[in-house]
């Protein structure tokens, strides 16, 4: 009997236990097939943050985790970026209220460049001039708080949500600001 070609192939591959950033958690996340250590370095997994973290109100946010090296049978990652699902957010903006979307590009204590794109939510209708104050805001507060802190102890900033019960806080003098919630984050 003939055997094929890619039946072939796979059986040579070996498996790589992935692990977590140690920001996020210490725990195998999964398992994935590769040739050699060569080929898994530079992977991007996308996962859910409740996987990792075991906690439901990270169910609708997604962790893109890039392989930085591998080692034997085993691959850390660090993470290339953080969403939240669209529908998720969409689901925030209530009628007769308000969504001021923001994009900017800090730099953290280290000097590495991170992108962070956040949604404001208020609990009325403001004006035009009202959410150019929060999108200043927000740039303000943003560059001051990403600037004091590593990648780490951003990323755990994140997770728990420092930064956005923070910010809700800090923004409501401005209008009346329902949440303050994610949308990305690219490292």
């Amino acid at each position: 009997m003939a055997v094929q070609k890619g039946a072939e192939k796979w059986k040579t591959k070996q498996w790589f236990d992935v692990y977590a950033p140690k920001a996020i958690s210490t725990e195998v996340i999964g398992s994935i097939p590769a040739a050699d250590e060569k080929s898994v370095t530079g992977r991007i997994m996308k996962v859910s943050l409740n996987w990792i973290t075991h906690n439901p109100n990270h169910a609708f946010a997604t962790v893109g985790l890039k392989i930085t090296n591998a080692n034997g049978s085993v691959a850390n990652t660090e993470v290339d970026y953080l969403a939240q699902q669209y529908s998720y957010l969409h689901s925030l903006v209530k009628r007769r209220a308000d969504a001021v979307y923001t994009y900017d590009i800090v730099k953290d204590k280290e000097g590495n460049q991170i992108t962070l794109k956040l949604l404001v939510t208020t609990r009325i209708k403001i004006a035009q001039r009202l959410k150019s104050a929060i999108r200043m805001a927000v740039h303000t507060f943003v560059v001051e708080y990403v600037s004091r802190m590593t990648r780490e102890d951003f990323l755990k900033a994140l997770v728990s949500n420092d930064l956005q019960s923070e910010a809700t806080k800090k923004f409501g003098a401005i209008a009346p600001v329902a949440k303050v919630e994610i949308r990305k984050v690219e490292f």
